[in-house]
């Protein structure tokens, strides 16, 4: 590993070879024995593919589903501590595991992370500080202190994002004068307006319309404690800010928050109340059958507070499943600690899974692929969501990707689903081609303007709420992507839409994205290997030939960023750090799987690379068929929060094993005949 300078470990690769490939090497110097090498390799990788189809059948819900843990990083155990502190919901079991899993993730330089071998993170060390101190560690205890000394030398609190000095607001930890504003009266704004709740990524929306009820109401519940340990200059602890120059975007939003707050000030009663009223519905009409709201944390926790903040008990039925549904995202450990998932990946899991097992061979009618056909049917969503909104003609169809969000269908789940249905053959073939029929009419209908497909809706594009000094983390809106719009023209051209014009305007905008190296810029995985791994094998099903410019430049580009040993690998930091970066990392299974498959799409299956990538794999696998992977290769947001699904280092490298031994991915199984969305 290599030391950055941040004192943190970084993870370039390793340099030199594996034992197995120099022993292969030393005995294969030409022809025949090449030919030899190839051959044990493939042999190699067929019973690495038996024990990891075995592995993964095992893994199976009775119910037909796949679920690994989604870890993310400690604010989602911070903030459900600040919240049951909140509420007067503390439980002291509940809170000693919390703490318990937050000590365990503190780096030797007293900081938490946002990712695994990643920088100390500033808020997130500082949203995990409070928690400890709730949990009931002392400011002087030695891990504490540390932690202290780090925040203050980065800024202290002053420094941190809104979300956490929102949350530190709540208990008069900070001031609420000095945070940005967010009017109730947004909830107003029309559909089409620039700054509208539409305007946003559907997660940034669920978000912020109930933090508008929060920010009207500026709540304090007094903390036990003071935290004068974490500022710069305990006497003034929020200096100012610098202002933007007048004519600047920034300068504009800013001084529209300045006359925000004064409108906090002389905004009517009543038409403010009205606007929480309105904003409370629209918040209760979008909660889950389950009690969540969108299958993910953050929603759930701001919608809660800002529904109790005006006068719903905590055994109002709302909160009451709301409660109960975060307990739902708990993962409770073998030495009793407490992970929270911010998110669960039930739906994402089970199609990618189920394309695994078939592409490594396992039969197009096996029970098992039965069942997880059967479950994926019965997630179809049959009801429209906030998509509608700017496609209200369209009729639903799609796949969201957790257990409960009939709100927010995600165009990449749904394209995945839709390839792995076409891998069972189920004894009622009608019922797989009238959903398959269904998601890709959705599919199609959710392509944006310039031909490329986003997340969750289209054409959510606007310029606007990135600029809004609310909006300091993450990503706030949902442009089209290469990884999305990959998969869904991957799914397009395996049910005989290769040549729509659609589809063939998704294959000229990801040409048109191709980066001047080779690869393609990876929005939802990490990143450039993701994103070239999600496009190669979507440009070549699509009847783009091997021998293109653009597949030969992405072959070249993998080629050069395979590690030593063989595999891939890619840090976060490429997200921030492109040049130094990009397709560097410690080698890891989901990543090494990617290139793989990108690789074997675009005709490389007898080449040095494939077959060194192979073994990696070969080798690193467990005796129990699984693998290992601690680095984090999923992303939420690009650098800002960073995923470690546990079910990618499975479903990933036997997909790509099961190519390489079986020749590529496994065709339709009773759904093969091209549908006519």
């Amino acid at each position: 590993m290599t030391a950055t300078t941040d004192g943190s470990t970084g993870a370039l690769p390793p340099r030199g070879a594996s034992a197995t490939d120099a022993a292969e090497a030393a005995a294969a110097p030409a022809g025949g024995a090449r030919t030899a090498v190839l051959r044990n390799t493939a042999d190699a990788a067929r019973e690495a593919t038996a024990r990891a189809t075995e592995h993964l059948l095992a893994r199976q819900d009775p119910a037909g589903w796949w679920k690994g843990d989604l870890a993310t990083n400690v604010t989602m155990d911070a903030e459900d501590l600040l919240l049951r502190q909140f509420l007067g919901i503390q439980d002291p079991a509940v809170t000693e595991a919390a703490a318990r899993f937050i000590r365990g993730e503190q780096r030797p330089d007293g900081t938490w992370a946002t990712f695994h071998g990643g920088p100390g993170e500033l808020s997130t060390t500082i949203e995990a500080y409070v928690a400890l101190r709730l949990a009931g560690d002392a400011p002087g205890a030695p891990h504490m202190a540390t932690a202290a000394a780090w925040i203050r030398a980065r800024g202290g609190i002053a420094a941190s994002r809104v979300f956490t000095r929102i949350w530190l607001a709540l208990f008069g930890w900070w001031k609420w004068d000095d945070l940005p504003e967010l009017p109730p009266e947004l909830i107003y704004l029309p559909k089409w307006f620039p700054l509208s709740i539409y305007a946003f990524g559907c997660w940034a929306r669920q978000t912020i319309v109930p933090l508008t009820i929060v920010s009207a109401k500026r709540p304090v519940r007094p903390a036990p404690f003071a935290l004068d340990e974490l500022h710069t200059d305990p006497a003034d602890p929020a200096p100012p800010r610098p202002t933007a120059r007048v004519t600047s975007w920034d300068g504009l939003f800013q001084r529209l928050d300045k006359a925000l707050h004064l409108y906090h000030k002389v905004a009517l009663r009543r038409p403010r109340a009205a606007a929480m009223r309105a904003a409370a519905r629209w918040i209760i009409e979008r909660q889950e059958n389950d009690g969540c709201w969108g299958g993910i944390q953050p929603p759930a926790v701001y919608s809660l507070i800002a529904l109790h903040l005006l006068g719903y008990d905590l055994d109002h039925p709302v909160l009451r499943e709301g409660l109960a549904s975060l307990d739902r995202f708990a993962v409770w450990r073998e030495d009793g600690a407490r992970m929270i998932e911010a998110c669960q990946s039930p739906v994402w899991d089970t199609c990618l899974a189920t394309i695994a097992l078939a592409d490594a061979g396992v039969p197009a009618d096996h029970p098992q692929l039965v069942k997880a056909a059967d479950w994926m049917l019965g997630e179809q969503i049959g009801r429209p969501g906030d998509w509608s909104v700017r496609r209200p003609q369209l009729p639903p169809g799609g796949w969201a990707f957790e257990f409960h969000n009939d709100n927010y269908p995600d165009i990449d789940d749904t394209a995945e689903v839709v390839l792995a249905l076409r891998r069972v053959r189920h004894p009622d073939p009608q019922r797989i081609a009238d959903a398959i029929d269904r998601g890709v009419r959705w599919n199609v209908g959710m392509q944006s303007g310039n031909g490329a497909w986003g997340a969750f809706d289209a054409d959510n594009t606007s310029p606007f709420p990135d600029r809004l000094p609310f909006c300091d983390f993450g990503e706030v809106i949902d442009p089209p992507s290469a990884d999305v719009t990959g998969h869904v023209v991957e799914m397009l051209a395996e049910v005989g839409k290769a040549h729509d014009p659609r589809t063939r305007r998704g294959v000229a905008w990801l040409l048109a994205q191709q980066e001047p190296s080779g690869a393609w810029f990876g929005r939802w995985g990490t990143n450039y290997v993701y994103g070239t791994g999600s496009v190669l094998p979507a440009l070549v099903a699509a009847g783009i030939p091997a021998s293109h410019p653009a597949v030969r430049r992405a072959v070249d580009w993998l080629e050069r960023v395979q590690n030593d040993d063989g595999g891939w690998g890619e840090d976060q930091r490429s997200y921030q750090d492109k040049e130094k970066w990009a397709g560097r990392g410690a080698s890891t299974p989901s990543q090494t799987a990617w290139a793989l498959m990108a690789l074997l799409a675009a005709g490389e299956r007898e080449s040095e690379a494939v077959r060194r990538g192979v073994r990696w794999l070969v080798e690193a696998q467990r005796p129990d068929g699984s693998w290992d992977e601690p680095y984090f290769t999923g992303t939420g947001f690009p650098w800002d929060f960073s995923i470690n699904y546990h079910l990618y280092r499975q479903v990933f490298p036997l997909t790509a094993l099961g190519r390489y031994v079986h020749g590529g991915p496994a065709t339709a199984g009773a759904a093969a005949a091209p549908v006519g969305a």
